[in-house]
């Protein structure tokens, strides 16, 4: 990193990460009327964007393809939302918060209780070695790389390139993967929230369908979901795979100290920060999963320390894609070649 990360902390912060957390327990009260309006501003937009990219069929087909391009943004904002309702802090209500991920599980064609799981699993393990292969980006150690075989190394060099990460793998996960409880085959409840959800989204594609054709599906539906997909990808690969991200052996692992110094600061743009629902401040955000998305920037702004580690600009953020071995020596996550230049 080079340009905010820089930027010079405050005077050194002798609070620990679990301090932190008893610290930002007085964020975690969301507010109903608030959360309404959130949830509101973001799929009331979608929906409209929709039928009007519907509408615009008749008129361009280009003109549809690109409002439904820009509603990709929604979609993106209402995942985010989902997210929310997973860790039961948009809401009072766990139950509302439940059935309303679910709801948006349609939208985003993500089972909301097996994501809900998945993600648990990878709030209590990001960062540690010994827990790897749920709800993460597989990460290998420079030294369990270079024990494997010529084949193996050639299959995690292209599970890690990023036409595969950001090309391919968003289209086969929210369209492929997501049809199957994987990870939780043996729970029932899995099963029956897959293909709860699988059962409406194919209704509403017929029903799509029956009264405009492939064109909806193809101009619309598809390109939306491919693009915010691609997004969220990036969005979740960046808040943990950067140079110095946190990763420990299983025996020293410790779940505050991972979530502070394993999740970045990502500094967007406004919009985008909106769009995404401040996911970016996503060591906050592991810090205290039960803050509300809209109170993390109020975190910021009364915690200077918290506002000022683990930044990264978007163009600082470009390079982590070249990252992909985690150094045990160096304590930091590193490109093939520099690995091949250091240990040969």
């Amino acid at each position: 990193m080079t340009e905010l990360s820089q930027i010079p902390l405050p005077e050194h912060d002798e609070t620990s990460a679990r301090d932190w957390v008893r610290t930002l327990a007085k964020y975690r009260e969301p507010s109903t009327l608030r959360s309404i309006f959130e949830l509101a501003v973001s799929a009331v937009p979608f929906l409209l964007l929709w039928a009007l990219a519907w509408y615009c069929l008749s008129i361009s087909p280009w003109l549809s393809l690109g409002i439904a391009l820009f509603n990709a943004a929604f979609l993106l904002r209402l995942f985010a939302i989902q997210h929310d309702c997973g860790h039961g802090s948009v809401f009072k209500s766990r139950t509302v918060s439940d059935w309303v991920g679910r709801a948006i599980g349609v939208l985003t064609l993500t089972p909301y209780d097996v994501w809900k799981r998945t993600h648990s699993i990878h709030h209590n393990s990001a960062g540690n070695l010994g827990k790897r292969g749920i709800g993460d980006i597989m990460t290998l150690t420079v030294a369990e790389y270079n024990a494997l075989s010529p084949m193996r190394q050639f299959q995690y060099r292209l599970y890690r390139n990023p036409i595969t990460l950001f090309g391919f793998a968003p289209g086969y996960l929210f369209l492929l993967q997501n049809r199957l409880p994987f990870g939780l085959m043996n729970a029932a409840r899995y099963w029956i929230s897959a293909m709860g959800t699988n059962l409406v989204i194919v209704a509403a594609l017929v029903v799509i369908w029956y009264f405009g054709g492939l064109m909806p599906v193809l101009l619309i539906f598809l390109p939306t979901t491919l693009l915010a997909a691609t997004a969220g990808m990036w969005l979740f690969y960046i808040q943990h795979q950067f140079e110095e991200t946190h990763w420990k052996a299983e025996e020293d692992w410790q779940l505050h100290d991972a979530a502070l110094h394993g999740s970045s600061h990502y500094v967007m743009p406004a919009i985008l920060q909106w769009f995404s629902a401040n996911i970016g401040i996503h060591h906050v955000h592991h810090l205290h999963s039960r803050i509300p998305f809209y109170r993390l920037t109020e975190v910021l702004k009364e915690n200077e320390y918290l506002a000022t580690i683990n930044r990264m600009t978007i163009r600082e953020s470009l390079a982590s894609a070249r990252l992909h071995l985690w150094d045990e020596k160096s304590k930091k996550l590193m490109s093939f070649s520099q690995a091949q230049q250091l240990y040969g």
